[in-house]
């Protein structure tokens, strides 16, 4: 790209696949004849997680916090019909699902929905895109975090009689000044991702398979409590209450898309990367469509309303016994802790593709020649997420989060249709069925879902985008590598 180029042509230069896939080092993902290149440090991530470490990736980062407590939010708007929502935000995640997957197959390379606008839509729609990315990991990983002290709290009382004092465990602003246990949790992430992602993806595997247990618990002992007459009044607050619910419990699906940052660290990508993808969605669907159906089969829904430990207490009510809280107690500290795991890792992953295309200062995108990690890209991420998590109430950017991940997903579901007009002829190991009903049905139940939030949202949305202006104009376009002259990464696609 030249300096002569106008500004609408730099904004919306396109960065070729080839380039994309080149750089990350998948030389056996390119097309016959292309040329490779390397990266910024002229290392690369290692490719070694497999099938199942990588649906456990998708697994883990969206069945998180989320579904051990949203119905205490969720089942008051909607009443019995919350399980409709579950369905409207599932169906709005799977069809994004398919369109990744088919994303993930032609392009896989780390840095995920913003990897993918930069090669359809263009630079500018790219970094704003990572801004959204920013909201779904970083600050959604501050608000997982905070919540960890509450679990060592409670599983310390049952098990041992004491708690740890609520101005260092509780969250800040509730009772709370400084969390510690969050800053604990983030740092052993931090020093586990460092090592290296082989053992990280192995801890949470094992840590994904305790949590489906722990859900499949709850659905087998749920319904045996089953009473038809809980749904009786099935849709008592009208299906406006059920689309409000919907956009609130899309927060639990947040995370399916983490399968796609690890583009560059998986054996076989073209075929890995849509496996996982869908494996994810259906194990992550039926977990939370049993738990909702044991859940109001098992309670009335006007006594979720506020509800603590719901899920706890439900089986409480049903055995007669104190044991379930224990253990949704132990299920709630593994998958915070499973959850941040992901979240940060992903976190990583997109800065270190903006840190490599010049988006970002160009040391984010440096990979330890050691542990093949980007240690100091990991660093960064883990301290700050660490200062929000001790310091910052973050329950208003629930919406926010899911506002910008809406927005990614709608980004991928256009640039599916974009890169098939473009580039028809791109290997691709996978392919959206239906096309291209599916793709747009994505972006319409994104729309549908996105329109359901609560106004001040948007503010606070206009807001980040103003802030990422400033931050590419003030930097990104002058940085980025699309200004050099080489003709593999000047063309614009």
């Amino acid at each position: 790209m030249t300096s002569h180029s106008s500004l609408g042509e730099r904004l919306f230069r396109r960065k070729p696949v080839a380039s994309l896939i080149a750089e990350s080092g998948a030389a056996d993902a390119l097309p016959a004849g292309a040329p490779e290149e390397g990266g910024r440090s002229g290392i690369h991530l290692r490719r070694s997680i497999g099938l199942w470490q990588l649906s456990s990736i998708g697994i883990g980062a969206t069945v998180g916090t989320g579904i051990f407590f949203v119905l205490s939010s969720a089942v008051p708007e909607a009443g019995p019909a919350v399980i409709l929502s579950f369905l409207i935000a599932a169906v709005t995640a799977g069809l994004t699902a398919l369109c990744y997957a088919e994303m993930a197959s032609a392009i896989p390379v780390s840095g995920s929905s913003y990897s993918y606008a930069y090669a359809t839509l263009g630079e500018v729609v790219a970094f704003g895109v990572g801004v959204c990315l920013l909201l779904e990991y970083g600050v959604s990983a501050s608000a997982i975090a905070v919540s960890w002290g509450q679990y060592l709290n409670k599983f310390f009382d049952l098990a041992f009689g004491f708690q740890i004092p609520d101005w260092m465990a509780a969250p800040p602003g509730d009772g709370g000044y400084f969390n510690l246990p969050a800053v604990i949790l983030v740092a052993m992430v931090v020093f586990l991702l460092i090592r290296g992602v082989g053992e990280s993806a192995k801890v949470n595997a094992t840590m994904v398979g305790i949590k489906i247990v722990i859900l499949v618990l709850f659905i087998a002992i749920g319904l045996t409590g089953f009473h038809s007459g809980n749904l009786r009044d099935f849709m008592p607050l009208g299906f406006g209450g059920v689309q409000v619910a919907a956009s609130s419990i899309f927060f639990s699906f947040i995370g399916l898309d983490a399968v796609s940052t690890a583009g560059e660290e998986v054996k076989n990508p073209r075929r890995t990367l849509p496996l996982a993808i869908i494996i994810s969605l259906v194990v992550v669907t039926l977990l939370y469509v049993g738990v909702a159906l044991a859940a109001i089969g098992a309670q009335h829904w006007q006594l979720f309303d506020g509800q603590e430990a719901g899920l706890a207490q439900i089986l409480q009510d049903i055995t007669g016994q104190t044991w379930p809280a224990m253990l949704f107690a132990i299920g709630a500290i593994i998958s915070i802790f499973s959850v941040t795991l992901v979240v940060i890792y992903g976190q990583t992953r997109i800065l270190y593709s903006m840190g490599r295309d010049g988006m970002l200062p160009k040391k984010f995108a440096e990979v330890s020649p050691r542990t093949g990690t980007p240690v100091w890209n990991t660093v960064v991420v883990g301290i700050a997420v660490a200062v929000l998590a001790a310091f910052v109430p973050l329950d208003i950017l629930t919406d926010l989060t899911s506002l910008g991940t809406l927005v990614a997903f709608s980004v991928v579901s256009v640039g599916v249709i974009i890169l098939r007009r473009t580039q028809p002829d791109l290997p691709r190991g996978f392919k959206v069925p239906g096309y291209p009903v599916v793709p747009l049905l994505s972006v319409g139940f994104c729309a549908y879902l996105i329109y359901g939030l609560h106004p001040l949202t948007y503010l606070f949305f206009g807001i980040a985008l103003a802030l990422a202006a400033a931050v590419y104009f003030g930097y990104s376009i002058k940085h980025s590598r699309l200004n050099q002259p080489e003709p593999e990464l000047a063309k614009v696609a």
